[in-house]
């Protein structure tokens, strides 16, 4: 494993970590859950990412629950607040309110008295961004949380943002965005704009949404167990990912994974990892050996003749225009 900075921090965590959104989404199997973290902490990932809502906050009881044992100060935990973790008007957002009751809840279910990242995990237009900055500062000045980050926020919110927390005398470090091969709407404006802030990308969906593992063939039915796979066996193709020629030019990666000596999905966590921007990309796994093969990806650096070719065979279906992220993140 290797290790990065997050943004202009002097915190290291490991190039690949352990995300528990998907994994340990909606059901709950905790032994395969401690399984798949104990084989993550046997490859040195450090990091591992989840949020409240995960689950309806049971991926961060999981997670808790999993990493029980591990010496507290080998481990970077993250977790996120916005998203609604009850029925009350109250239970969502980034109001005050809402923030410091979700940082109580995390922290009792993720068995710890910290966490190293706390993000903002969407922007809140019904809150003023001052109010929320308070909060967050307020939680760092108790010990709650070492440093704060955001997630899919844009370029102007990000400025905002950070200057509101330099203001404050706290770190925002950190944004955490969507990337990979297919969806690079961060290349634009969002990462230049990092990088003058001293912000680090931790990025989810590397391997978007799993079509870039190459197991969706156009033309033919989902794989067993596929989280796109409907009653009959079919592809969901209203999904963006899978449209037939992206697929199609999927399948034509196969060829330059092997001669970088990777399998399909180390490659596409690879090619995250050329972006001198991103702290982390973050995988997830049902099953141990996914993680083995995933963190293959750590310390690779793919020659500039690959990536030009990799680009030129996907250069017509990637998508990059920032215009059209809100669109999309509604139908994924």
């Amino acid at each position: 494993m290797e290790y990065r900075k997050l943004g202009s921090s002097g915190m290291y965590i490991s190039e690949i970590a352990y995300g528990n959104w998907v994994t340990h989404g909606e059901q709950i199997d905790q032994g395969a859950a401690t399984a798949c973290v104990r084989k993550a902490l046997d490859l040195g990932i450090t990091t591992f990412d989840t949020a409240d809502a995960y689950a309806g906050t049971r991926a961060e009881t999981a997670l808790g629950e999993a990493l029980r044992g591990t010496r507290r100060e080998s481990l970077e935990i993250f977790t996120k607040v916005y998203f609604p973790t009850g029925d009350g008007k109250n239970d969502r957002g980034l109001s005050r309110k809402h923030i410091m009751e979700s940082i109580n809840g995390s922290l009792k279910r993720l068995d710890t008295d910290y966490v190293d990242l706390y993000q903002a995990h969407r922007y809140d237009y019904e809150t003023p961004l001052e109010e929320t900055m308070q909060a967050f500062a307020d939680i760092v000045r108790a010990g709650k949380a070492h440093y704060i980050g955001v997630s899919e926020w844009t370029v102007n919110e990000i400025r905002a943002g950070a200057a509101l927390a330099k203001d404050l005398g706290i770190q925002l470090i950190s944004n955490q965005p969507q990337y990979s091969m297919l969806w690079r709407v961060i290349e634009e404006e969002v990462v230049p704009t990092s990088i003058e802030l001293g912000i680090g990308q931790i990025c989810w969906s590397p391997l978007a949404q799993g079509v870039l593992t190459g197991k969706y063939l156009p033309g033919q039915t989902a794989p067993e167990g596929s989280r796109f796979r409907d009653e009959d066996g079919n592809l969901k193709t209203e999904h963006r990912f899978l449209d037939e020629d992206i697929l199609t030019r999927v399948q034509q990666l196969k060829p330059l994974a092997k001669e970088a000596g990777l399998s399909m999905p180390a490659l596409a966590v690879a090619w995250v990892l050329q972006n001198n921007n991103v702290s982390a990309a973050i995988v997830g796994a049902s099953r141990p050996d996914q993680l083995e093969d995933n963190a293959k990806a750590a310390g690779v650096k793919l020659e500039h003749a690959l990536m030009t070719r990799i680009d030129e065979l996907l250069a017509p279906v990637t998508e990059r225009d920032p215009s059209k992220v809100e669109s999309f993140k509604e139908r994924a």
